[in-house]
């Protein structure tokens, strides 16, 4: 965990909050924001205070590259509930229940592997080669194992039985 966020006592359900947190989780911050700007629920607002303060709480420490940051964990937790009465028929009350939430959200650094294995070292040097190739001007052709298959032509078996059929009215 590199940094957190919280934003407590929102005035929404939490139920209401944790449809918006699959969008999101396991993203970029920066990608999560633009995600959530386009969606269409109050929610989405809170959450987009949550990751810009977390985003300024990770550029604070020393050593955080915020280009490698992700979402880790962005959790609704239930609040305290305000109780209030509504007038209902024959002189009674009934009880309204004002939901609240307390957000959590928490920003962790991507780790990049210590050193690559030999085999993805020639992959990656291979296919810089094609891509070199084909800068340059040069073709690169493909191999006949690396083509597609040729397609077979149809045989008595795989026509269609429409014309079996007229041959047997006859």
């Amino acid at each position: 965990m590199i940094a957190t966020a919280k934003l407590k006592y929102v005035r929404m359900s939490p139920r209401k909050f944790r449809l918006i947190i699959p969008l999101v989780k396991g993203k970029h911050p920066e990608n999560a924001i633009a995600i959530l700007a386009s969606v269409k629920k109050n929610a989405s607002k809170y959450a987009i205070d949550l990751l810009t303060s977390a985003i300024a709480n990770a550029k604070r420490k020393q050593g955080v590259d915020a280009a490698n940051l992700y979402i880790s964990k962005m959790v609704a937790d239930n609040g305290p509930m305000l109780k209030r009465f509504r007038a209902a028929s024959m002189g009674r009350a009934s009880m309204i229940h004002k939901h609240t939430c307390h957000l959590t959200v928490e920003l962790d650094e991507v780790k990049q592997p210590v050193s690559a294995p030999k085999e993805d070292k020639a992959k990656a040097k291979a296919s810089h080669a094609k891509d070199a190739a084909k800068a340059k001007g040069h073709e690169h052709h493909e191999h006949k194992s690396e083509k597609a298959p040729s397609k077979k032509p149809k045989t008595k078996e795989h026509r269609s039985t429409e014309s079996g059929k007229k041959h047997n009215k006859e």
